[in-house]
């Protein structure tokens, strides 16, 4: 697969990247055996890049996937690890947390991102994201935990998860490093990132954006959705023109619109389709007819 940099300080990724954010869906649950055929089945696609976050999986995921890499022929350095803090659940294995909440303040990202080094048996995090903007962050105290955390060289690049621009202007305004990306939801029934100036400001600053849920969480292939009756038919269409199938066609929206889908399939078929996805070069009208349609919906 073709791999990219996710900003012109890096780090090279795969196109796609995969998520293990809907592991708990699961019939048999959170299990490592699964974990690691989900890994094995992405490095030989060529997705070098994953998805975590501290909370994934009943706040499991973690420390399931460290045990599989370190099981898996990858080295470390080929793979690119992906994890967030800063958004806390509530969950039986955290009795203090009764809603769920953010939380920027140093104390906790530092707890977070040892815990996450512990569980990847890893000395570093390829990219740290704080995951949703906390109305009471102190920016100063957390930039300066930020900063700390990559000069210590626990922490490589660092960014941010369903962040306004506003908000990520925030707290780049005090830091002397590079945010380096933000991780959005956007998908063909969910554009906003397009008008609103979201993917303007992230390629103003030479990066890339993430996009999680490139299938709008499934309503674009859910035949029982009314509601997404056009934008189906659309895509349905224009998906026989270039003989693939509408899963492949939105991806292929998003990797034109040079985004980078996150994908989190728990079917091994459904991640092998979505790869194929990325060499798909959609003729300009077809883009904004997806597009246009969208909006009409």
């Amino acid at each position: 697969m073709k791999k990219v940099f996710l900003s012109e300080v890096g780090p090279e990724i795969s196109n796609i990247i995969y998520s293990f954010w809907r592991a708990h869906e699961e019939l048999e649950g959170v299990k490592y055996s699964s974990v690691l055929s989900k890994l094995n089945t992405c490095l030989d696609l060529g997705i070098n890049t994953f998805d975590h976050a501290d909370i994934y999986g009943d706040y499991q995921i973690e420390e399931l996937f460290g045990k599989a890499l370190k099981e898996s022929a990858a080295r470390r350095e080929d793979v690119v690890i992906i994890t967030k803090c800063g958004l806390n659940v509530v969950d039986h294995l955290k009795t203090s947390y009764r809603i769920r909440h953010y939380d920027s303040s140093p104390e906790h990202i530092i707890e977070k991102v040892e815990c996450s080094l512990y569980n990847f048996q890893t000395d570093y995090i390829d990219v740290l994201l704080l995951n949703h903007f906390d109305p009471l962050i102190d920016a100063d105290e957390t930039a300066l935990v930020l900063s700390n955390l990559v000069k210590s060289g626990k922490v490589k690049y660092i960014g941010v998860a369903n962040y306004t621009v506003q908000q990520f202007k925030l707290l780049q305004s005090r830091l002397h490093i590079h945010l380096l990306t933000n991780l959005i939801e956007l998908n063909v029934l969910n554009t906003k990132a397009i008008t609103d100036g979201t993917i303007d400001f992230i390629k103003q600053q030479r990066s890339r954006l993430m996009a999680w849920s490139p299938l709008a969480g499934g309503r674009l292939v859910d035949k029982n959705d009314d509601s997404t009756f056009n934008i189906r038919n659309t895509l349905n269409r224009i998906a026989e023109k270039y003989e693939i199938n509408e899963e492949q066609l939105a991806i292929a929206w998003l990797v034109n619109l040079g985004v980078l889908p996150i994908v989190g399939s728990n079917n091994a078929s459904k991640i092998k389709n979505a790869t194929s996805a990325v060499e798909i070069k959609l003729d300009r009208q077809d883009w904004h007819e997806i597009y246009f349609s969208s909006l009409n919906n």
